[in-house]
């Protein structure tokens, strides 16, 4: 059984949309974790080194961090097709999404929410305003990341540009609104809205 970490309203409501997604059986363990402001403990429960959210449990095989959650879950459900198999032609970008999003996109968010300027040289990724002129460009002539195929990467991208959509964080765009609303309006989506306090 696929056992889901999860605090509600977190990165890992991500993940109960990707299950949902997978149609596959899974169950959610609602973990406390540390809150903004130093308040809250970590669960002992959670698997996670440092007590965060997403973590993920099949069987004993422990998995944590976004990206590696939802490669592991499409690689271990590869008939749903929502990642590419290893050796087809999607998987270079698929992997080079899923690694720029965590790499580069989640850093400079949160360089823009704690009001840190990005380290000029010396920093992996760059600013805000920086980082999505590329994912703007890719989607500019798609749907998705991956083209016509909407797969595990959309997940991540679009569930935290929904979450941003309203914030001054996040730049405006056209092209940005209508993928999140590709994104949100799927049937899945939903079902893990109804599911995310546990």
């Amino acid at each position: 059984m696929i056992t889901l970490f999860h605090r509600p309203k977190t990165r890992s409501s991500r993940f109960i949309f990707l299950l949902e997604e997978l149609a596959v059986p899974y169950e959610i363990r609602i973990v406390t974790t540390r809150n903004r402001d130093g308040t809250g403990a970590v669960d002992p429960a959670n698997p996670h080194p440092h007590g965060k959210v997403p973590a993920l449990s099949d069987d004993g095989i422990i998995v944590f961090e976004s990206p590696a959650i939802a490669l592991y879950l499409t690689d271990r459900f590869p008939e749903t097709g929502l990642g590419p198999k290893i050796g087809a032609r999607e998987r270079g970008p698929y992997l080079s999404w899923l690694s720029y999003y965590t790499g580069v996109l989640e850093p400079a968010f949160m360089c823009k929410f704690m009001d840190v300027e990005v380290p000029r040289g010396t920093a992996g990724w760059v600013a805000v305003e920086e980082a999505m002129p590329a994912v703007i460009d890719a989607l500019t002539t798609r749907p998705y990341l991956l083209g016509e195929r909407f797969s595990a990467a959309d997940i991540l991208y679009g569930t935290t540009f929904a979450m941003f959509g309203q914030s001054p964080m996040m730049p405006k765009s056209p092209i940005i609104e209508a993928y999140v609303q590709r994104i949100v309006s799927r049937p899945a989506y939903s079902r893990a809205q109804a599911r995310d306090a546990g």
